[in-house]
């Protein structure tokens, strides 16, 4: 076989197997599951808290004494309907109940939520002795909420909870007249902190 023709096969096998090479392949994109809602499945509504301590307590006077300590955090569900939270505490006795309030830090204002014993607006006995660590957690939906949010859909409190219009604070009373005497005893409210939104 001559030169010439030798080349001609050559590159016609050559034309041959480069067309036959294969082609990039397009982008490609994995998809998001997404849940009923239309949120990914991942995702969840946001995270709320606030460290509680008695130098939030705007009255009385000698609220500053107590060397109590607390922490509250608030996970909002994917769908916004269910907020569950954790209520701790530390170096603090005669916890008689707990709640989320709405007002502006200094300010007193009205409960929206009860924390403590739970959900249920009742409050606990008094005069217990001290208590420390996790000492509430569950699940806060509109029916829990009271007062000037009663009858309103979470959004109400999730919105306050946004704009920084919102506290937790924990109340203790030993169960002995008269109030305020000291660490133990401060009926309307021992640690206090402003709930702060804190992202997804």
């Amino acid at each position: 076989m001559s030169k010439a023709a030798c080349l001609v096969i050559s590159g016609l096998l050559f034309a041959a197997c480069s067309s036959e090479a294969p082609q990039p392949t397009a982008p490609f994109s994995v998809p998001v599951v997404e849940n009923q809602s239309g949120q990914s499945a991942n995702a969840n509504g946001g995270n709320f808290g606030t460290p509680m301590s008695s130098a939030e307590e705007p009255t009385p006077a000698n609220v500053g004494e107590s060397n109590a300590r607390g922490n509250a955090t608030f996970q909002l569900n994917a769908e916004g309907t269910e907020l569950s939270y954790k209520l701790i505490v530390a170096n603090i006795e005669n916890v008689f109940q707990a709640h989320i309030h709405t007002a502006v830090p200094g300010v007193n204002g009205p409960i929206v939520v009860w924390l403590y014993p739970s959900t249920a607006p009742v409050a606990g006995p008094l005069g217990q002795g001290r208590i420390e660590g996790v000492i509430a957690e569950g699940t806060i939906t509109s029916a829990n909420l009271v007062g000037p949010l009663a009858g309103q859909p979470l959004s109400a409190l999730v919105n306050l909870l946004k704009n920084g219009t919102a506290y937790v604070n924990a109340h203790t009373n030993d169960g002995v007249a008269p109030t305020n005497t000291g660490p133990g005893d401060f009926p309307g409210g021992e640690i206090r902190g402003q709930i702060e939104h804190r992202g997804h």
